[in-house]
């Protein structure tokens, strides 16, 4: 399995403080007023847990199973939860990819944020298949998609500059066709001591882009998008129904 966060973690979740800012409020509206009788709410690919709260607290009564595979990210979100007396409690941290992860019987609802375009098509038919066959009518997947529908060039650009102490962060983020349906985006991290360069770190990762529309025909569900994507502070989010 590739650890695809391992070299950036320690800058993840200056991200995802903007991202649950985003991604959350749509995903709360979705899963407000969710029935969770059914079994727990699966978080497939959890990171450090910033979703996770996002789920706990609009689904004040859910078991939570929160499955993230980078052994980096899944240590915050470990500590993240393991410092909540409710997450605590409610909250089971699973090893597991994707594909490979075991599921329980029953699921009352999934969230699958940061993940879908690691898997390539017939990936994700399987996973869609293996979780259906768990949730009740009605259950809702929760997807969420990088708002590229189609390979094609993205030229790096600065998404995120933050300061903490003397230092500066910048994030600068840029793609190009990898072949087929997916993208290499390649990510750099530079850190900025009195304007100057004083570290810097590269990493790559393939995407396979799709739409929501793409979601249902692979899928076999109904599928819905609920937000549109608006750059990478704003990602897109589809919802498929069992």
């Amino acid at each position: 399995m590739i650890d695809y966060y391992a070299p950036s973690a320690e800058f993840y979740d200056m991200v995802a403080v903007r991202h649950t800012a985003s991604s959350g409020p749509p995903l709360a509206r979705v899963l407000t007023g969710l029935d969770t009788s059914h079994g727990p709410v699966l978080e497939i690919g959890a990171g450090t847990g910033r979703i996770t709260e996002v789920i706990a607290a609009t689904l004040p009564d859910a078991e939570i199973l929160a499955a993230e595979p980078s052994p980096t990210m899944r240590a915050v979100l470990t500590a993240r939860i393991a410092k909540e007396a409710d997450l605590r409690r409610r909250t089971t941290v699973l090893d597991g990819a994707a594909q490979d992860l075991k599921l329980p019987d029953r699921l009352s609802a999934v969230v699958v944020f940061g993940v879908a375009g690691h898997l390539d098509q017939p990936e994700r038919t399987a996973l869609w298949r293996r979780l259906a066959r768990r949730l009740p009518a009605g259950g809702p997947i929760v997807v969420e998609l990088m708002g590229v529908s189609a390979p094609r060039a993205i030229p790096p650009v600065m998404s995120l500059r933050e300061t903490i102490g003397r230092q500066t962060y910048e994030w600068w983020i840029g793609g190009e066709p990898a072949g087929g349906d997916a993208m290499r985006f390649t990510t750099t991290w530079r850190v900025l001591r009195e304007g100057r360069t004083v570290r810097e770190v590269e990493d790559s990762y393939d995407w396979h882009t799709f739409d929501v529309a793409q979601l249902g025909r692979e899928s076999g569900m109904t599928s819905r998008r609920i937000t549109e994507a608006g750059g990478h502070a704003i990602p897109e989010i589809g919802v498929l129904i069992a």
